[in-house]
């Protein structure tokens, strides 16, 4: 079996194809086994991320969490795929049907994308993830993981190959490329022939290079320079949890907040609070002039801090003066990612999620939400922070397109 990205992209193809025609009780069925074997052979999956754990010592210690594999974690990647079972099929349902003026019967119908490639970093979550979701949509896939993590997905993916051969089904709906050198990816960006689309997940470096470089049509996700803000009318102890909880919780992650904003009329007061709360987790703080005359042990801020994701125990903070300077400052360094207005005033909340543009804009919740599974998805796929095709998590339904069925009954335009 030849393995150049041609042959890969010719047997994703063919895979497609027989994937876009099965029912949604044979792929659920499908998901379950995965989910199933996938757990049997756990040990197969610790071992080799034992081994990419031990070659990660170059790699800065915040990225680690994201490339360790665990019994929790496995579990919780099974689970994505029994929850994805558990999901309607989007290619099962038909979206609108009507007659036009002309006698025409025209249905409008969910269709897969086709063959997905996946250019991304040290997650093996999202060998399996993906996956899951685009076998239920009906899409092949062709993952392309970094070197860091290059063992534990080439585990994963032949656990998930066998089990689709077993059950008699094409293995080929998904495969990993080994080759993890930047000229195999740069070929993938611009392999139209085969790709139907490509998702970049990591870090701004990465996704930047895919968008800059592709010419496979890209859905730009993931990088999360996101943002909390607290109003003049914020519950303070409200505040504090959700500020703590969205930067502390799992720092390394894009949906972790970076960025605090706090009004003027309640910095006096919150700030000190929350510093000392963020600081007991082991957060550094960096602010401007008016935050560092508050709470002098905060860290002078740099202009590329407020452009800045961290993915690390690091949080900005800024004293703004108004809610239209926070939405004004977010709009300008934001990655248009998640952002989080903590206030007890209803028409202030609404303002800010509709002037605030970015995927997800929350009132008085954590930006950690921002999350396939916590969406109801199942899993995400990616979080796109473009407009078009998809935008903020990314489940099953964005994994398709629409398609046009008419029937007539011998119909000629005049």
């Amino acid at each position: 079996m030849t393995n150049t990205l041609t042959a890969i992209g010719q047997r994703a193809q063919q895979a497609e194809t027989k994937l876009a025609l099965f029912d949604t009780a044979t792929k659920n069925q499908a998901l379950r086994q995965l989910a199933a074997d996938l757990v049997a052979n756990q040990d197969q999956v610790l071992a080799a991320n034992k081994k990419d754990l031990a070659n990660a010592t170059a790699m800065p210690k915040k990225f680690t969490d994201r490339l360790m594999v665990n019994e929790q974690r496995i579990a919780d990647m099974a689970a994505g795929l029994r929850s994805i079972a558990d999901l309607p099929d989007p290619t099962a349902q038909i979206d609108k049907g009507w007659i036009s003026q002309d006698g025409l019967q025209i249905i409008q119908r969910r269709v897969p994308l086709g063959v997905i490639g996946i250019i991304f970093e040290a997650r093996p979550n999202v060998t399996v993830d993906a996956t899951g979701l685009t076998f239920k949509s009906g899409n092949a896939v062709i993952l392309r993981g970094g070197k860091e993590a290059l063992q534990t997905n080439i585990a994963l993916t032949d656990i998930l190959r066998a089990s689709l051969e077993k059950q008699g089904l094409p293995a080929d709906a998904v495969q990993l490329i080994h080759d993890t050198s930047h000229e195999i990816a740069a070929e993938m960006m611009n392999l139209t022939d085969y790709i139907d689309v490509l998702i970049p997940r990591g870090g701004r470096g990465l996704i930047q290079r895919v968008v800059k470089t592709a010419t496979v049509p890209v859905i730009e996700t993931g990088a999360g320079n996101c943002h909390v803000y607290v109003d003049k009318d914020a519950d303070l102890k409200m505040a504090t949890d959700i500020a703590v909880n969205a930067k502390v919780q799992r720092p390394s992650v894009c949906n972790a907040a970076e960025k605090l904003l706090i009004h003027q009329d309640v910095a006096a007061t919150f700030l000190p609070a929350i510093a000392d709360a963020l600081i007991k987790h082991g957060v550094q703080l960096r602010g401007d002039q008016t935050a560092r005359a508050i709470v002098p042990a905060i860290h002078p801020a740099s202009d590329a801090d407020w452009d800045t994701e961290y993915n690390d125990l690091i949080m900005a903070v800024k004293v703004v003066d108004s809610l239209d300077e926070a939405i004004s400052h977010i709009n300008e360094h934001s990655t248009h990612h998640s952002e989080a207005i903590i206030t007890n005033n209803i028409s202030r909340g609404r303002r800010f999620q509709e002037a605030v543009n970015s995927a997800c804009v929350y009132v008085n919740a954590s930006t950690r939400f921002t999350d396939g599974g916590m969406f109801g998805f199942g899993a995400e796929i990616g979080i796109s922070t473009q407009k078009l095709h998809a935008r903020g998590p990314m489940g099953l339904a964005q994994l398709t397109t629409i398609k046009y069925e008419i029937t007539g009954n011998g119909q000629i335009r005049e």
